[in-house]
């Protein structure tokens, strides 16, 4: 995540994160608008795509019954990799990766997001499976709202006031949720925490690597631990990835394209939209989430918990308002520079 961090929980320049895990760099500046309806309208598109993709991973997973979310990552860290290595291929784009393979220092953060992504990405997967959808949504939910409180505790950012009093209503609203759910919502600060701090470790590669080569590094990282616990998985008659057919075999490959494409999607958007709609789009996959966990998981949703989301909402509202009023800002500043 090149830059400063924005409100909105992505780079406020010059780029943006996506929930797939990956930083993508724009020529735009924040706030800048296509140069005609067409990109906007396919930008549009692409990150609808993109965050609506990533919105519906829970019915995804379902599918993938009755693997475990230990499998189901390990198979998504692998087929992504093989999905990555066809699509650098067609692309002709392996000369990118060698070059960023070749820089230690790039490799040795991808390697430490790698390891923070494959904790998100498992967390999702139990919670999902394990009948925590509501609180998985929340996470992302949140999300912004922990990336902001890093920019602060760890690249000591200065906030504007409004900042300040959406992480309060922030930190009010995780209290409130603690008392509805009896306990820390920890499935959601874990995705929030390990998604936030997997920004901030990709804050130090920028623009150097780009989505695709960057998640085919990261998996290959991962892809000796996740072959691993597949053959364990096998020996030990517990996994499914054999066993179970080939609809379920395909199926679990899928998980490779189910990463992989999303990414492809979020990037062209972010070339073609300004940050502050993609900033907005960003709220798409958890509000999916959030409606596939009541209406098809049939959770529960207490008096309590519907007063703490309200309050993260509320949260993300400001920030949401401080963002947009971004661009402002800078012109403000650049006519009084001038």
């Amino acid at each position: 995540m090149p830059n400063e961090q924005s409100p909105a929980g992505m780079p406020a320049a010059s780029a943006t994160q996506s929930p797939g895990g990956t930083s993508y760099v724009s020529s735009r500046p924040a706030g800048g608008t296509p140069p005609d309806d067409k990109p906007s309208t396919s930008g549009l598109l692409f990150g609808i795509g993109a965050y609506g993709i990533w919105g519906v991973l829970p019915l995804y997973f379902l599918l993938l019954e009755p693997a475990g979310p230990v499998e189901i990552v390990a198979a998504r860290v692998l087929f992504s990799l093989v999905f990555c290595a066809a699509l650098l291929t067609v692309m002709r784009s392996w000369r990118l990766v060698f070059a960023a393979a070749r820089n230690l220092a790039v490799v040795g953060t991808l390697t430490l997001a790698a390891f923070l992504i494959a904790v998100n990405w498992l967390v999702f997967a139990w919670a999902v499976l394990s009948g925590h959808a509501v609180e998985a949504a929340l996470g992302y939910f949140i999300n912004p709202l922990i990336s902001v409180l890093l920019g602060v505790l760890v690249l000591k950012e200065r906030l504007r006031p409004l900042q300040w009093a959406a992480i309060a209503v922030g930190f009010i609203a995780v209290l409130v949720l603690a008392f509805g759910y009896g306990t820390v919502p920890w499935v959601a600060l874990a995705l929030a925490f390990s998604f936030g701090l997997y920004g901030l470790v990709k804050k130090n590669v920028g623009g150097k690597v780009d989505a695709v080569s960057s998640l085919t590094i990261e998996t290959a990282v991962l892809t000796p631990v996740a072959a691993a616990v597949l053959v364990i998985l096998a020996v030990t008659g517990s996994g499914t990835l054999l066993t179970e057919g080939p609809a379920h075999f395909w199926l679990l490959a899928a998980s490779g394209i189910a990463t992989a494409v999303p990414l492809v999607f979020f990037g062209a958007a972010a070339r073609r939209l300004p940050l502050s709609t993609v900033g907005l789009l960003q709220y798409l996959a958890p509000i999916l989430q959030f409606t596939l966990a009541l209406l098809v998981f049939k959770e529960a949703m207490p008096a309590e918990r519907w007063a703490g989301f309200g309050l993260v909402w509320l949260a993300l509202l400001m920030l949401s308002i401080d963002m947009l009023g971004s661009p402002r800002r800078a012109r403000i500043r650049r006519a009084a520079a001038a």
